[in-house]
């Protein structure tokens, strides 16, 4: 009596092999679960921010915090950090152009276009560098303005939506402006914070993108056949961005 052989299907053929049915390698998908973890990290955060923002009747006003822009005046709001979203969107499209370029093994368009994608990286934090230092002596005016008696109240007015309340109620009332400096003291922790530890993130894939374009002039991945290196620190580099998009919406547009 015959026994009917099954034959065995291409996953089992994949599996048997060792391999992955899904033909991702082992490095690509411990990318995915870092940045999944990445993720939850980055969504706390933002979360914790949401709920303090609009758990408070008097909160800072982005567009009167963030309206300087360097060696033109004060008189642009959310101009700077526009221009600081737009070059981080850049360096993530040279990163997509490295990653296609590698498909093909173009060794010298790979390192082309991480060399633009690394001086995007660069500018960015350099924006973000001086935006800190700028954010730190605004902080200091505005801390003197609530001791110092002779400083006009609309200084306070510049840092603050004070919706259905006047400058001259929180004055006048002691417990709105000690809210209120509660509320411009929290926001600057969120703030400094957040923004810190995204621009963490940002200098250490310049770092990386830096070593990995050394291997690509060495021909280190030329001589492996593949630049899955490439692509994989690209889902880092995208994810930086993405990142940003939120922390943009929530910072500067709400």
């Amino acid at each position: 009596m015959s026994h009917a052989t099954a034959v065995p299907s291409e996953k089992s053929k994949l599996w048997s092999g060792g391999q992955s049915p899904f033909q991702v390698s082992y490095g690509k998908m411990m990318m995915w679960m870092f940045l999944l973890s990445d993720a939850f990290t980055f969504g706390a955060l933002l979360i914790s921010y949401g709920t303090h923002r609009f758990s408070n009747l008097v909160w800072p006003d982005a567009n009167q915090v963030f309206r300087s822009f360097p060696f033109i005046g004060d008189n642009f709001p959310l101009l700077f950090v526009s221009l600081m979203t737009f070059i981080l969107i850049m360096s993530s499209v040279t990163m997509v152009l490295a990653v296609h370029a590698g498909h093909y093994n173009d060794k010298k368009n790979v390192a082309k276009w991480l060399i633009w994608t690394i001086i995007g990286g660069i500018m960015f934090l350099g924006c973000q560098a001086w935006e800190w230092t700028h954010l730190g002596h605004e902080l200091g005016g505005l801390w003197g303005s609530f001791t110092d008696v002779n400083t006009p109240m609309e200084k306070f007015q510049h840092f603050f939506d004070m919706h259905s309340t006047t400058v001259s109620h929180v004055f006048a009332n002691p417990q709105s402006a000690t809210e209120a400096l509660k509320a411009t003291d929290s926001f600057f922790n969120y703030f400094f914070t957040i923004t810190g530890f995204h621009g963490g993130h940002v200098t250490s894939g310049v770092i990386f993108n830096i070593l990995i374009l050394v291997n690509t002039v060495n021909g280190v991945y030329e001589k492996r056949g593949h630049y899955e290196m490439v692509e994989k620190f690209g889902l880092y580099w995208h994810f930086v961005d993405l990142v940003w998009v939120f922390v943009f919406t929530c910072f500067y547009l709400l």
